[in-house]
């Protein structure tokens, strides 16, 4: 039969409702969560030497029952869009997680021990899939980044220009802070966090009268207003991360409340057709009100 037939798509749909209501139950989120939760504690523990010489194998045996785990999840996942396979793919998490499977399952994992253990690390990234507090906050981290890249050409030429300006004016009188440009940008950027301000400001002051304008107005861009603009790029990402995973959940909720409302309809359509089954063929009756015919 094949897979196009017109009995292999409801056929489908049946499939993927019912994969469908494993995934979305209470339980399989908690396994999977409870799954994730123990990978990172037995990650944990093999960075006690003697633990992991003593319990190499049980560990090589739970590390290989959830990796099992981790697979029929993904299938399950799978299977719940096996009536819009296309949908599967849309979820940058279902990427992620088949990215993390497959890897764990390509053969030069298995033999390098340092690419599996980043394999396993990256698991306990997928905690954030089933917290949707933490799940908006990975999702903003994501959406800031061409604003944080913005931020950072910004700071760079901040800390460039700043450090020339140091160089020119420092260079000869303190050379250990400000005999090159790379020494001059490593100091600015350790008085980013206001660590050491104090001496350099006493310091500079030794040198110039105009090292409190300079220091003041680095202060002034660099610890104040540039992370107040990266704070204001991480709060708007949260913003946009927020109405992104409310819009997320409303089609899931009108999709969940269309197939239960398929489900009725269908549990109706068979009732009507069983009583249809049982009514008893009525003969039918002569007509009666029409006159007899004379001869």
């Amino acid at each position: 039969m094949s897979i196009d037939s017109p009995t292999a798509a409801p056929l489908r749909e049946v499939v993927a409702a019912h994969a469908r209501r494993v995934t979305d139950a209470g339980w399989f989120s908690a396994t999977a969560v409870a799954a994730i939760l123990l990978n990172a504690a037995l990650l944990g523990a093999e960075t006690y030497a003697g633990f992991a010489r003593d319990w190499s194998v049980q560990l090589g045996r739970a590390e290989e029952l959830l990796l099992g785990l981790f697979t029929a999840e993904l299938a399950l996942r799978a299977v719940a869009h096996a009536d819009r396979p296309s949908a599967f793919f849309r979820n940058p998490w279902n990427l992620f997680d088949a990215a993390v499977v497959l890897c764990a399952l390509l053969p030069f994992a298995g033999d390098n021990t340092t690419v599996l253990r980043l394999v396993r690390l990256a698991r306990v990234i997928r905690t954030a899939r089933f917290l949707p507090q933490l799940r908006i906050i990975v999702t903003a981290l994501g959406k800031s980044i061409p604003g944080a890249v913005s931020f950072l050409m910004v700071g760079t030429l901040l800390l460039y220009l700043y450090a020339m300006l140091g160089w020119a004016a420092f260079a000869d009188d303190d050379p250990e802070h400000y005999g090159s440009l790379g020494r001059a940008a490593l100091t600015l950027f350790v008085l980013m966090t206001l660590d050491g301000l104090g001496d350099a400001l006493y310091g500079g002051l030794l040198i110039s009268p105009w090292a409190a304008v300079y220091y003041a107005s680095y202060v002034l861009l660099s610890a104040f207003l540039m992370v107040n603009l990266l704070i204001g790029v991480v709060i708007d990402s949260l913003a946009r991360a927020r109405e992104a995973e409310e819009a997320r959940r409303s089609p899931a909720a009108v999709a969940a409340r269309g197939e239960e409302l398929r489900e009725a309809l269908a549990a109706v359509r068979a009732g009507l057709d069983d009583m249809e089954r049982l009514l008893p063929q009525v003969p039918a009756q002569p007509d009666r009100t029409r006159l007899p015919q004379g001869p």
